[in-house]
């Protein structure tokens, strides 16, 4: 019994499947070529086995060799073509799934740009890594394992049948009655024997995938804490499970095919006797008989692979769905349909009544006081853990919305509302350093380049002097072009923050946002990044966010700004 989460479930599989399936809108032409070339090669298939036992059977009768050359030709026609067609539709097939495979992964990475960073708060990384790795590259079998070769067995059955209906009708009976076995019971048997396991596997993997990515990144505090086993264990947890719904699947698979074969067996047999009958009536000859009793195993081959290709629906179903999970996730910014041109600099930043929260129901995480912040000034935000300083940040750089309030970007010809601005246009002008800065497994070079790829190593070399690196990078043999390995491991705390203002100021930003740039650095250090940042900075509007405002304390700032309980502002 089905009960109706299940219902609920398959329905909306079902919906998803389809949404998916229109993206191959554009390639439906491909698509009907690939088709069109399945059909044909299959008819070639078909043709070689009908006229083979045809020749075979007139051959026995000795007639005159004159009588067997149409065949001849025909059968070494049908042998040609149809290893040409067969390859023509794996070509067609092939170029249409791939294009629509691309065209699925402009979608999710434009949509996935859209959504980052905190519209994916609600995804863990492996789980959306694989989300939009596997689980996009999978569903290409929608259209190469399941659309297609659908469309081309029925077309193939459809006129295989009534051709065999013009010589014996009791055959072409039994022949329709096993191919709607194959192509529609059989499939479903296979289905409800694998319990959608294939729906099981997707989520699995991608559980898989967030554990073992959270496990190898935080491989040395497990091994500090002794956690390691009971991780491990988990995982294999995980594998168990996977490992159990691919081997229901494969079940599943096999019986389908033992189905499908008893089927095809069943339909020569009963296409044999409907044949005898016809023969003792009269209505046909024996080499005719031949044909008929041989035909359904030509047309069952090309049915062949439509049990595995149903059993991959529910699998791609829970791919589709896992899939527009996020791309149905609601943008956290909105962009204006007709954005505001940018102030003229140089620039400050006003805020009024700013409120902000990460989901329309939930409490505010930012309750900010009115703050006026003047070009090439500097303000200090403080406040302990949980009170809004990050997601200040966020609004700042145009990453959430405000739910109350404004944030506004002062230029000397007026101000603008942060929302009337493109979020690009708003990234251009305020630069944010996160406190975790994000280093790649490649060169010091094009770490800091990334903030503009067209410049040259000259000006690289004036933002890493600036961000005091270049007596560290005159020390190293390769310079700039040395690797700084995965997430910046060859490098120290406070070397880190330093590229990220590199970054900065290579970007050319007037306006700079500093998120905890002191996070996991010691009292010394903190205190000497912190004055380099100001010094590296000066000319420019900086805003400095941090729970340790002790270590700001020698300097002088336009505007000081506590969070939390009795939020308040200073000059």
């Amino acid at each position: 019994m089905i009960d109706a989460s299940s219902r609920t479930r398959e329905s909306h599989g079902a919906t998803a499947l389809w949404r998916v399936a229109l993206v191959g809108r554009p390639v439906f032409a491909r698509m009907v070529l690939a088709v069109a070339a399945g059909v044909a090669a299959a008819g070639a298939a078909i043709g070689l086995t009908a006229t083979s036992a045809w020749l075979i059977s007139r051959a026995a009768e000795q007639p005159p060799v004159l009588y067997l050359m149409v065949a001849i030709t025909a059968v070494r026609a049908f042998g040609i073509s149809r290893g040409a067609l067969r390859y023509s539709e794996r070509l067609a097939s092939h170029d249409a799934a791939f294009r629509v495979l691309a065209r699925l992964r402009s979608l999710a990475y434009a949509r996935l740009e859209k959504l980052a960073p905190t519209g994916l708060a609600a995804f863990r990384s492996g789980d959306l890594l694989a989300r939009l790795v596997e689980d996009v590259d999978g569903l290409a079998d929608l259209w190469l394992r399941v659309l297609i070769p659908y469309f081309t067995a029925g077309a193939v059955a459809t006129v295989a049948v009534a051709g065999i209906w013009l010589l014996v009708p009791g055959a072409s009976l039994a022949l329709g009655g096993s191919l709607l076995f194959v192509g529609f019971v059989v499939p479903i048997f296979t289905i409800k024997v694998a319990h959608n396991a294939d729906r099981r596997i997707s989520g699995a993997r991608g559980q898989l995938a967030a554990e073992t990515l959270e496990v190898l990144g935080g491989a040395p505090e497990l091994l500090v804490a002794g956690a390691t086993e009971a991780r491990l264990a988990g995982l294999a947890e995980i594998d168990r499970r996977l490992t159990a719904a691919e081997s229901r699947t494969a079940a599943g698979t096999g019986l389908g095919a033992l189905l499908a074969g008893l089927a095809g067996g069943a339909a020569i047999w009963l296409s044999l006797v409907s044949g005898i009958a016809a023969l003792r009536a009269g209505t046909i000859d024996g080499v005719v008989l031949a044909v008929v009793a041989l035909t359904p195993i030509a047309v069952h081959e090309a049915m062949s692979g439509l049990a595995s290709a149903s059993q991959h629906l529910p699998g791609l179903a829970a791919m589709a769905e896992r899939l527009l999970d996020v791309m149905s996730t609601r943008d956290p910014v909105e962009e204006p349909a007709s954005p505001d041109p940018l102030p003229i600099g140089p620039y400050g930043l006003r805020t009024r009544g700013l409120r902000a929260r990460y989901t329309s129901a939930g409490p505010d995480a930012l309750v900010l006081p009115d703050v006026d912040l003047q070009p090439a000034t500097r303000m200090l935000v403080t406040g302990p853990s949980g009170s809004g300083k990050s997601t200040f940040a966020a609004v700042l750089v145009r990453f959430i919305e405000p739910s109350a309030g404004s944030v506004e970007l002062v230029g000397s010809n007026g101000t603008e509302d942060l929302r009337r601005l493109a979020g690009n246009d708003v990234r251009r002008i305020v630069c944010l350093c996160a406190q975790d800065p994000h280093i790649f497994d490649t060169s010091i070079a094009e770490n800091v380049r990334l903030a503009r790829p067209s410049s040259t190593d000259a000006e690289l070399l004036v933002a890493l002097e600036a961000a005091q690196l270049s007596t560290w990078i005159d020390s190293l043999p390769q310079g700039i072009a040395t690797m700084v390995g995965e997430h910046g491991v060859r490098l120290s705390g406070g070397q880190r923050q330093r590229l990220s203002l590199a970054r900065a100021l290579l970007a050319d930003a007037p306006v700079i946002v500093f998120d905890e740039p002191t996070e996991h650095l010691d009292e010394t250090m903190a205190q000497s990044l912190v004055h380099d940042l100001i010094e590296a900075t000066a000319g420019r509007t900086v805003v400095m966010i941090t729970h340790r405002p002790e270590l700001a304390g020698s300097i002088a700032w336009s505007a000081r700004v506590e969070l939390g309980v009795g939020a308040a502002v200073s000059g």
